[in-house]
């Protein structure tokens, strides 16, 4: 289950991997919001990899990413110090997964972030949603179709 088409993306403030607090006014002028299951996992050292690789497809439609799960802020920063990552990384430890279950990015079953990731206009209007089922990482190439769409609204 996502967000819809159009919907306002929910409000948040979260730490990130340095224990600094980003919220949602922070990312004015659109943004890409990645949910992802947890650091160090092989899928999302993958995807959140692949994402670091291509920082100037998201630097040149003018939107700013960041990636949520619900892992401490401590593993965060460890995760991206290993990884080479510098873009947000925001810990929803606590209360466990508020911010993704508003986004409805939760997995009830399994305590987890879901692979679900919006693209935002400026407004906060959800723009495009991507997907991918268990065990399977977005492709880079459908951000960048969803790119195309929201550089139009900003």
């Amino acid at each position: 289950m996502a967000l819809d088409i159009g919907a306002l993306s929910p409000d948040f403030s979260l730490a990130n991997q340095f224990g600094e607090t980003v919220d949602s006014t922070s990312l004015s002028g659109g943004s890409v919001v990645v949910f992802f299951p947890f650091a160090f996992s092989r899928i999302c050292t993958d995807e959140l990899g692949e994402l670091r690789d291509n920082l100037g497809l998201f630097d040149a439609a003018g939107v700013t990413l960041v990636a949520i799960a619900v892992d401490h802020k401590y593993t965060l920063r460890a995760f991206a110090e290993t990884n080479d990552i510098s873009f947000d990384l925001l810990a929803d430890f606590w209360p466990h997964g508020s911010v993704t279950r508003a986004f409805d990015a939760f997995d009830e079953t399994h305590g987890y972030a879901e692979r679900i990731s919006y693209v935002l206009d400026g407004r906060g209007s959800v723009r495009s949603v991507i997907t991918s089922p268990h065990g399977q990482g977005r492709p880079i190439a459908e951000y960048s179709q969803a790119l195309s769409s929201v550089e139009d609204a900003l």
